[in-house]
């Protein structure tokens, strides 16, 4: 495994919430309006369901707008856990500006069940972006069921990792496959911008980890849980791929392939059900 990813991982993170809390970055003065869900909560909405008088546990929540998203749709309770102790920060101050009914706890995901404690939820979420800074994809979903009472269910739309293979920004627009598409030991980068604001990152390095789409199943039916769900979207709510990407007509926030949008998946819903 490579050496230090969760400490650089974590400064990577923290270096990331200054420019995401900035003007340019993430649409917090959105959430003035009580009626507004980020765009991400928007997109899920039709296949996550009512999720009113329900706990619900959103993990690796970042600076918590999809979790306030979250606790606009009436659950009894919306918890957010997240290891990074600014995004925490800011995340209990967009709740508190806001008057959401959501809770911040700062964790490693890996800790969930101790942290927050074994069978505590109804409906664990977790979004965009998340377990790909997560080496072992098994101790994940073995977190996923300690959280969840007995009917209780996983929620989660994920990058692809068809998408995740590909190789960085190319002059001729090709799709390359150049990164593991498999759980490996990791992927070192530096990257000094973030997709969210404008500036420089202070701790441009980090690990990525990959994991395959059937990985990621039997990871979850391993742990006791059983797959209810599985759908593959065109859509992804960042631009990964520059100019050959554009911003999609039908869901706003959404970036699509500019060309032959059929030839990729960019993003995936899983779901499934503890018995």
């Amino acid at each position: 495994m490579v050496e230090d990813w969760r400490s650089l991982n974590l400064a990577n993170w923290e270096a990331r919430v200054p420019l995401h809390v900035a003007p340019g970055g993430y649409d917090l003065a959105g959430f003035d309006d009580p009626r507004y869900l980020s765009s991400v909560v928007r997109y899920d909405l039709p296949r996550l369901g009512d999720i009113a008088n329900l706990d619900v546990v959103h993990l690796q929540c970042h600076i918590g707008t999809d979790t306030v998203s979250l606790a606009r749709l009436g659950p009894r309770s919306v918890t957010g856990l997240d290891f990074s102790p600014s995004a925490i920060a800011a995340a209990r101050d967009l709740a508190a500006r806001t008057a959401a009914d959501a809770a911040f706890v700062e964790g490693d995901v890996y800790d969930a069940v101790a942290t927050l404690g074994t069978q505590c939820c109804d409906v664990v979420y977790t979004g965009i972006g998340a377990i790909c800074w997560l080496p072992d994809i098994r101790r994940w979903a073995a977190v996923v069921a300690g959280l969840l009472r007995p009917g209780g269910r996983l929620f989660m739309r994920e990058g692809h990792p068809m998408l995740d293979t590909l190789s960085d920004t190319r002059p001729d627009d090709l799709l390359v496959v150049h990164y593991p598409y498999f759980e490996t030991a990791g992927t070192a980068f530096t990257e000094e911008s973030t997709y969210g604001g404008a500036g420089v990152l202070s701790a441009p390095q980090g690990v990525s980890f990959n994991h395959g789409l059937g990985e990621v199943f039997t990871a979850l039916t391993d742990a006791g849980l059983t797959v209810t769900a599985l759908e593959e979207h065109r859509e992804v709510p960042w631009n990964a791929l520059g100019d050959a990407m554009v911003e999609s007509a039908e869901y706003e926030g959404e970036y699509v392939l500019a060309q032959n949008p059929e030839r990729l998946p960019l993003t995936y819903t899983i779901q499934a059900r503890k018995l």
